[in-house]
């Protein structure tokens, strides 16, 4: 292991790696480095893959100037340089005075300079706009999301278009230090508590293919179209000792019940499903869609006991079940990480529902 310095193709290379889910030691490793040399490079970027630099079309090329180099050892005139590049000579003699003259000039080194000068950083929105910024960390502290925050500027301020901003851009300036906005330290009050962006697909290793499953290619179009009530989607969110809640939401009313699970078995999640499905009208007991986790290892005896179709997403695909990850994200308020869910009663998980709920159904206003 060594500390060593990555040239451009080499960090397009390892980006590619981790947005594929590889993890960061077994990158270090394949590149003889130690993890923090990979880790450090996330950080920069807050997680995310950095943008290629481009460089105008019409900009001079390393190839023109490589051009004009020959053409000046040749004692040409600007003029003359200009009609063998097809340029015009104003041009050639802007790029010999930005490069100390023809006596002095370089080709790889104007270049260089060239693409020093292209680099344009915006200035981040939220470090132009005090006003913004204010209305912005104040939500944060009373820990809504980015996606909350930026909707319900819209709602807040119709008329006035300086108090917009992406999600995403609340998102990075979290994460990136040095592009100026919002306070690094806020990044706790995300649900997630995470100050770095993780790559939405992940390697799983060890993950055994449930029986019979029933994948979500095969679900009716009534589910994807919302038109019809009574289709789910589920998933358990994790505390502390490996204590978990089981998660369902009705995927056209936003409706949502919370299982109290004991533990993150295939039997007590199929005992708390069916202690709870058959409470609810014929009407709204129509699927199920889950991940394919082995806590639905009993999805069979489930449906036969319920008469409810469980349907899978793909691997690594929990964006298919949207709205329960947007859920769980907003569940993370009530249930933050390394909690105790086993503590919590059904009554206290039928209260913290009704929330969820209500805030699901107006998500522009918070």
């Amino acid at each position: 292991m060594k500390h060593r310095r990555f040239n451009q193709s080499q960090k397009a290379e390892i980006w590619g790696r981790l947005t594929s889910g590889e993890s960061i030691p077994s990158v270090a490793r394949a590149y003889g480095c130690f993890p923090n040399a990979i880790r450090r490079m996330q950080v920069l970027t807050g997680g995310a893959k950095p943008r290629a630099r481009t460089i105008r079309q019409c900009a001079l090329s390393l190839a023109e100037r490589e051009e004009i180099s020959r053409s000046l050892a040749l004692q040409l005139s600007c003029r003359a340089i200009a009609a063998r590049l097809g340029r015009a000579p104003s041009t050639i003699a802007r790029e010999l005075r930005r490069n100390g003259g023809g006596h002095l000039y370089r080709a790889h080194a104007a270049q260089r300079r060239a693409q020093r000068q292209a680099l344009r950083p915006k200035p981040a929105k939220l470090g132009q706009c005090l006003r913004l910024r204010e209305v912005v960390e104040a939500k944060l502290a009373l820990k809504w999301s980015p996606e909350q925050i930026s909707r319900w500027l819209r709602v807040a301020f119709p008329a006035d278009p300086e108090m917009r901003v992406s999600h995403e851009t609340i998102y990075m300036s979290l994460f990136v230090q040095g592009r100026g906005g919002l306070r690094h330290e806020l990044h706790r009050a995300l649900r997630t508590g995470r100050a770095l962006r993780r790559p939405k697909r992940s390697v799983r290793i060890g993950m055994g293919m449930l029986r019979e499953m029933v994948l979500i290619s095969e679900r009716p179009p009534e589910v994807t179209d919302r038109a019809v009530p009574g289709h789910w989607e589920g998933d358990l969110i994790y505390g502390s000792r490996k204590t978990c809640v089981g998660t369902l939401v009705e995927r056209t009313t936003r409706y949502v019940i919370l299982l109290k699970v004991r533990k993150n078995t295939a039997e007590e999640v199929r005992r708390a499903m069916s202690a709870r499905i058959p409470d609810l009208p014929r009407q709204l007991r129509r699927s199920v869609t889950w991940d394919q986790g082995k806590e639905m290892a009993e999805h069979v005896r489930f449906t036969v006991d319920t008469g409810v179709q469980v349907y899978f997403c793909d691997p690594n695909s929990p964006w298919q079940r949207g709205t329960n990850e947007n859920t769980n994200g907003l569940l993370r308020q009530y249930f933050p990480r390394l909690t105790d869910l086993s503590r919590f009663t059904q009554r206290q998980l039928d209260a913290v529902a009704g929330s969820s709920t209500s805030a699901l159904d107006k998500p522009s206003t918070g």
